[in-house]
C-alpha cells in the first residue's frame, strides 16, 4: 500500500483526482500519524478525527471530484480561524468555548478545493509572541524538540514539518508565518495587503496580517496562496532577470544576525548569480525609530484583540502587552509611521525587484512556559531572535520564508525574500529556483517516533 503521508499536496490531490487513492485513505494515514507523534510536538488543539473522515467521504463522493485541486488533501487551521463546528480559542483561556457558525472565507476557499481539515493547531496567547505555548499546549519544533516552533503560527509549522499534513494555514502581523516555518524547514508566503482576504481578530492588526500557507514546497505554497486569493487571480511569475539586494544586517537597531544566517544568504545569493540574477549587497534605509514603531504597533494590535475578554483570564505577559498598547493606539490608528516607512523605502525598491535577507537573527528559544515568564523577557527573546519581520508587515509588502542550509544542530536554516506589492509571483519563481538548486529535505527524520523510541534524539 503506497504511503500517503510525507507526499506533496499536489501529488496527493493528483492520484485522487485519478482514483489511486480514496480520500478517506488519505486522511486516515494523517490522522494515525498525527496520533503518533503530536504528543510529543504539540501541533493541535484539536483533532478533528470523526469529521475528517467523515468529510473526506463526502470529498470522495463530489461530482466534481476530478476538477478539485486540493482532492483529499489533508489541511491543518491555526486556531484564530473559524472551522464550522470548533471552537476558536486563540490560545487563551478567555476566549469563549463556543462552535463556529461557518467556516472563516480562507477555509471555505481550500474546503472548496477539496481539502479536508483535519485539526486546528496551538498558537500563543491571541498570537502575540514569536514562541508558541500556553494553556492549549506547546508546539515543538519537529527537527528538535527541545526548541520552540516559534510563533504565532507555530502549531501549523510544526504540523508541516513532522508530516502530519502537507499544508496547513496560517497568519502573519509581525513575523507569525515566516518565523516558525523558517524554524521548522518549510516555505510560507506572507501575501502583500488584499491579495488573501484577511478577517483576522479585530481589524487585523491596523491591516497588517495577512492569511497564507505552510507547505513542504514552493509549488504546493504557489498552488494554496492562488486559492486563497480567490478564482482568476495568479500568482506566477514567468522565469526573468531580477536585481536582487542583499542584506546581512538587522533593521532593529543593536541586534546582532548569528553566523550560520549571514552564510545561508550569502550561498543563496551565490546560487541566485549562478541562476543569472544580478545581486549585490545593498541594506534598505531601515529608519533609527523602526523598532519603536514595531514595538508601538505590535503592543497596539494585542491592546484591541483584548476589549471585550476577561483580563484576569489573560496571561500575565498578554495583559501587560496589552497595558503597553494602549498609549500607542491613537498615534498608531493614524497610519502616519506605517506610510512614513513606506515612502523612506519605495526608492531603495525602485531599483531592486527583491530583498534577500537572513529569515532570522538565531535560532529560536527553548520551548518551554514561556506565557508564564515575565514580559520584558518575552519581548527581548522575541526581538533578539526574530527581527528580520516586521518591517514587511508595517509596509504591506509580500515576503517570504525559504528553508535554506541547516544550523550546527542539524536543524533548518532559512532566507527571507521580500517584493514590492504585486510580486508574489516573483517570490515565489526565486523561490523555486532555491529550492531546484539546493533541495531540501520536506519533513523531519521522525521515524524514531514512528517505531515508539521515545527516548531518541531528532534531528
Amino acid at each position: 500500500m503506497t504511503d500517503w503521508v510525507g507526499r506533496t499536496a499536489v501529488e496527493i490531490a493528483a492520484a485522487v483526482r485519478e482514483k489511486q487513492v480514496a480520500p478517506r485513505e488519505v486522511v486516515a494515514a494523517h490522522l494515525a500519524r498525527i496520533e503518533r507523534l503530536d504528543g510529543r510536538i504539540g501541533a493541535f488543539r484539536v483533532v478533528r478525527a470523526e469529521r475528517a473522515l467523515a468529510e473526506a467521504d463526502e470529498v470522495g463522493a463530489r461530482t466534481d471530484l476530478a476538477e478539485l485541486p486540493l482532492a483529499g488533501v489533508p489541511v491543518a487551521v491555526k486556531d484564530n480561524l473559524a472551522v464550522r463546528g470548533e471552537s476558536m480559542r486563540i490560545g487563551s483561556a478567555a476566549t469563549p468555548d463556543v462552535p463556529a457558525g461557518q467556516d472563516h472565507v480562507t477555509v471555505a476557499r481550500l474546503r472548496a478545493a477539496g481539502a479536508v481539515v483535519v485539526g486546528l493547531t496551538n498558537v500563543p496567547e491571541l498570537c502575540v509572541f514569536g514562541t508558541t505555548e500556553g494553556v492549549h499546549g506547546t508546539a515543538r519544533n519537529p527537527w528538535d524538540p527541545t526548541r520552540t516552533a516559534g510563533g504565532s503560527s507555530g502549531g501549523s509549522a510544526a504540523a508541516v514539518a513532522a508530516g502530519m499534513v502537507p499544508i496547513a494555514l496560517g497568519n502573519d502581523g509581525m513575523g507569525s508565518l515566516r518565523i516558525p516555518a523558517a524554524n521548522c524547514g518549510v516555505v510560507t508566503i506572507k501575501p502583500g495587503h488584499g491579495v488573501v482576504p484577511a478577517g483576522i481578530s479585530d481589524g487585523d492588526w491596523f491591516g497588517m496580517s495577512e492569511n497564507g500557507p505552510l507547505a513542504t514546497t514552493v509549488e504546493d505554497a504557489r498552488l494554496v496562496l492562488s486559492l486563497l486569493a480567490g478564482t482568476g487571480a495568479s500568482v506566477q511569475a514567468a522565469p526573468a532577470t531580477r536585481k536582487v539586494a542583499v542584506s546581512l544586517r538587522s533593521p532593529v537597531a543593536g541586534v546582532t544576525v548569528a553566523k550560520p544566517y549571514t552564510t545561508a544568504a550569502r550561498e543563496a545569493a551565490g546560487l541566485l548569480v549562478k541562476a543569472g540574477h544580478q545581486v549585490r549587497r545593498a541594506d534598505p534605509p531601515y529608519p533609527a525609530s523602526l523598532g519603536f514603531t514595531s514595538l508601538a504597533h505590535w503592543t497596539a494590535g494585542t491592546c484591541v484583540d483584548t476589549q471585550g475578554l476577561d483580563v484576569r483570564l489573560l496571561a500575565r505577559r498578554t495583559r501587560v502587552h496589552a497595558a503597553v498598547g494602549r498609549r500607542f493606539l491613537r498615534t498608531v490608528r493614524t497610519g502616519t509611521s506605517r506610510e512614513a516607512l513606506r515612502r523612506r523605502l519605495e526608492p531603495f525598491f525602485a531599483e531592486y525587484d527583491v530583498l534577500l535577507t537572513p529569515a532570522l537573527a538565531r535560532r529560536s528559544p527553548e520551548a518551554g512556559p514561556w506565557h508564564e515568564r515575565g514580559w520584558l523577557r518575552n519581548v527581548a527573546a522575541n526581538t533578539g531572535y526574530s527581527p528580520m519581520t516586521p518591517p514587511w508587515n508595517l509596509t504591506g509588502w509580500p515576503a517570504m520564508a525559504v528553508p535554506f542550509g541547516t544550523l550546527p544542530s542539524g536543524a533548518p536554516c532559512a532566507v527571507q525574500l521580500v517584493g514590492r506589492p504585486g510580486t508574489e509571483g516573483q517570490l515565489l519563481e526565486l523561490a523555486r529556483q532555491l529550492e531546484d538548486a539546493r533541495p531540501w529535505r520536506r519533513t523531519a527524520p521522525l521515524d524514531h517516533m514512528d517505531r515508539g523510541e521515545q527516548g531518541a534524539p531528532v534531528g
